[in-house]
């Protein structure tokens, strides 16, 4: 699968659970990690859950197994690794902490709201 193609699928498994905010950063020329970040919010540790469970279930249909899986437990920050798209599913107040837009030349939701 290409990368735009996968893009396209984990905006839309995204979009599926109502994620908000959803961000795409070409960061290959930042990164040596990944090539895309996709950064989304969820608005409960049970929707944030449910938007990278169906991450993962829209990538294994498509045949792509993540590489690894982080903060499903306390769910307020879970990042699926997909190779060369990675995925950070967030809450709200947690996003704006740690305001990865920012840190890749991007404004956060919140702070664009402020402007």
């Amino acid at each position: 699968m290409e990368k735009q193609q996968l893009k396209e699928l984990v905006i839309a498994a995204i979009e599926d659970v109502k994620g908000v905010d959803i961000r795409a950063f070409d960061v290959q020329d930042k990164s040596s990690i990944t090539d895309l970040m996709i950064v989304a919010s969820g608005n409960t540790s049970r929707q944030v859950k449910a938007l990278a469970d169906n991450v993962i279930e829209k990538a294994k249909q498509a045949g792509i197994r993540p590489m690894g899986v982080e903060g499903e437990q306390h769910a307020e920050w879970i990042l699926v690794d997909l190779g060369d798209i990675v995925v950070h599913i967030m809450q709200p107040a947690v996003r704006d902490f740690y305001n990865l837009e920012k840190l890749w030349g991007e404004e956060s939701p919140a702070a664009a709201q402020e402007k």
